[in-house]
């Protein structure tokens, strides 16, 4: 009856499931948009100021000096996701829309995020620290490679990236996570003892980063772009790809001996797509008639990644805290 349960979603999922439904039905759009997007950066910045204050100094440089798990991740994100994109569109050159096919490569070139790789890494305690580093390091490498391969390979002519793309990723992000590392001997051994506070910070996070991008995909007219049938390739394709990453970073990490904190960073890091970074940069490399149907495919996967992520991180939390059960029986 247990291992059924463990199956069942549970609140974080189906609050997830709830944000996606809400927006669909109640989008938030002017002023209330305008609002949703600050307490949706207030929320991140609190999490990565949580972070940064329960975190040690020694954790924080011995996840950034882990150079190895690193430049696992990045060949997830720049090797492992382009090679599966163009190696279907070369298997199977007409089995896509021609404007879905440019979207799935699109995203495929984009980099890891940011906030959510780490909120998920961090719920199913995993390797934080590195976590950060990886998915930072992803970020500032993808505003600069991900307009050069697009030019190249998708025939793009725009020039995306640079610094406006780069300075949130240190205001909103890093900045509050070095404030918590300056505050902690004051405030981590609070922190540490109220550790639901981190639980409420990761996950609230989250489900507003749902609510608010439906929000926007709705307003934009998700479901008027495409005809039933589109909708069903871009979930088929997206859920073949997201799964096969997800198979290849969880056995990849154990074939090559990482730890289990270490193999959940590989996951969470390894097997994102930034909308947050790809929408706006879609903007300058695509033109006005294509950008929609490009954007879109990004869109159902940047869903998909959060709900499945959101399983897999709370069964990751679920066996580790069994492991560490059984360490004290």
């Amino acid at each position: 009856m247990r291992a059924v349960l463990n199956f069942l979603p549970d609140g974080f999922t189906l609050a997830i499931f709830g944000a996606v439904a809400v927006a669909s039905v109640l989008p938030c759009h002017g002023l209330g948009a305008l609002l949703f997007d600050w307490l949706t950066v207030a929320a991140i910045a609190v999490m990565f100021f949580m972070q940064g204050a329960r975190l040690s100094r020694e954790a924080v440089v011995a996840g950034f000096g882990h150079w190895r798990l690193h430049l696992t991740i990045l060949a997830s994100t720049f090797g492992l996701f382009p090679l599966l994109g163009f190696g279907f569109q070369a298997l199977f050159p007409h089995a896509l829309n021609q404007g879905v096919a440019l979207g799935l490569l699109y995203v495929c070139l984009l980099p890891s995020t940011v906030q959510s790789s780490i909120a998920f890494t961090s719920i199913a305690q995993g390797n934080v620290p590195a976590a950060i580093c990886s998915a930072t390091v992803s970020t500032l490498i993808g505003v600069v490679m991900t307009p050069v391969f697009a030019g190249l390979w998708l025939g793009t002519h725009g020039g995306g990236g640079g610094l406006a793309h780069v300075l949130p990723v240190f205001a909103e992000l890093l900045l509050p996570f070095a404030l918590g590392q300056a505050l902690r001997p004051w405030i981590g051994g609070w922190v540490a003892r109220n550790r639901a506070l981190l639980q409420i910070s990761d996950r609230g996070s989250i489900i507003l980063v749902v609510y608010t991008a439906f929000s926007g995909a709705v307003i934009s007219g998700l479901w008027h772009r495409l005809p039933l049938s589109g909708f069903g390739e871009i979930f088929i394709a997206s859920a073949v790809l997201l799964g096969v990453v997800l198979s290849v970073t969880t056995f990849g990490a154990r074939a090559l001996g990482y730890e289990k904190a270490d193999e959940i960073a590989i996951v969470f890091c390894g097997s994102k797509k930034s909308a947050a970074t790809g929408v706006p940069m879609a903007n300058v490399l695509f033109g006005a008639s294509t950008v929609g149907m490009v954007v879109l495919p990004l869109i159902i996967f940047h869903q998909m990644q959060l709900m499945v992520c959101a399983v897999l991180a709370k069964r990751y939390a679920r066996a580790r805290d069994g492991v560490v059960v059984g360490q004290q029986g």
